[in-house]
């Protein structure tokens, strides 16, 4: 006959795996072995191992298993300093992460170095999960990645894999709402500056494409070459300044490249919005200072945060489910840097 499971009981502290493998009658390696699904029990002991540790309130302490495996109770973080929206993913990320009881470890990604070295700096570090915001490395480095931690890439679309989830914004549709707005204002000669292999970029240029043929404007569509910064933002403006008429609205793939765009016509004298619209994309912090006053696409940075962190977080524990790609809203926030179009398309003033 088992020993009962409520043989010995201690009012007031918590049970533990000890307790269970002594109700059971078992070791508590055998009792660690069925907790984490190992094989090696007959049908009989695992139910009877599972019963006790019901009856005595047993619940495997997380942090604990993590350690056993050699990883942290601690969130890995790739960011890019240089971009403005991911210090605001990572403004959510910590307290996301700390309500359901993890710490953060942030690497930063430097241009002149490889993705890969803040990222083994964080695997050095023990950590459980990686969330990396806006990687560029490619597909067969992230999936070999998530062989060997659970991996969330935020702001990029990817093929689901084992092991690999992502969270993002709908860059088709928010491009697409900023191309209908504009549209809706009476543009029909509306450019888009890409963000080249920026993370997002192939969407936000699948959706202006779309919208434009959608609205019969693909003769009028012109995609010029560029990147999520301020520089090739500012070398996209002085290549339209170049040629003989300016568009009447820019797309710029993000607020960064927006803001290179809207120096450079200022200072050769082109009025943003009566001379020509601007639309930027992220709606980070800056677009919305009184001086710049941004139209842009609007990503929520907080849910963004918060699904990453819960992600990470589930595929730690093992009850991720299915749910590989989260995919948010987008919205246009309308600002000053647009206003209907004048009748004509405005000179170049100059160059």
């Amino acid at each position: 006959m088992p020993p009962s499971p409520a043989a010995e009981r201690h009012p007031g502290r918590k049970p533990t795996m000890a307790d269970v493998a002594n109700g059971a009658g078992v070791s508590r390696t055998l009792v660690s072995f069925i907790l984490d699904g190992k094989p090696g029990a007959s049908e009989e002991t695992k139910q009877r191992v599972l019963a006790v540790a019901q009856e005595l309130g047993y619940r495997p302490d997380s942090a604990a298993r993590l350690l056993a495996r050699g990883r942290s109770r601690t969130l890995g973080v790739l960011m890019d300093v240089h971009q403005l929206f991911e210090a605001e993913l990572v403004t959510g990320i910590y307290p996301a992460a700390e309500r359901l009881g993890y710490e953060v470890l942030l690497s930063a990604n430097l241009p002149d170095r490889p993705e890969s070295v803040p990222i083994d700096a964080l695997l050095s570090h023990r950590c459980g999960a990686l969330i990396l915001l806006g990687p560029t490395s490619g597909f067969r480095y992230l999936t070999g990645l998530a062989e060997k931690v659970p991996v969330v890439v935020v702001g990029r679309r990817l093929k689901p894999h084992q092991g690999l989830a992502t969270v993002r914004t709908d860059d088709v549709q928010g491009i697409q709402q900023a191309v209908d707005y504009l549209v809706s204002l009476g543009h029909r000669e509306i450019h888009h500056v890409d963000g080249g292999t920026d993370p997002g970029s192939a969407d936000r240029k699948r959706g202006y494409c779309t919208a434009m043929r959608r609205h019969g404007l693909t003769a009028s569509a012109v995609v010029l070459p560029g990147a999520h910064n301020e520089t090739a933002g500012a070398a996209a403006a002085r290549a339209m300044l170049s040629a003989p008429s300016l568009p009447t609205a820019v797309l710029a793939g993000n607020d960064r490249c927006a803001l290179g765009m809207l120096d450079v016509f200022t200072r050769a004298g082109v009025d943003v919005p009566k001379d020509l619209s601007l639309i930027g994309y992220d709606d980070s912090r800056l677009s919305d200072n009184p001086r710049i006053d941004l139209t842009t696409v609007h990503q929520d940075a907080a849910a963004l945060a918060d699904h990453a962190v819960r992600l990470a977080v589930s595929m730690l524990d093992g009850d991720g489910g299915d749910e590989r790609d989260v995919v948010l809203d987008s919205s246009l926030v309308i600002r000053g840097t647009t206003a209907p179009p004048r009748q004509r398309s405005t000179s170049v003033v100059s160059k």
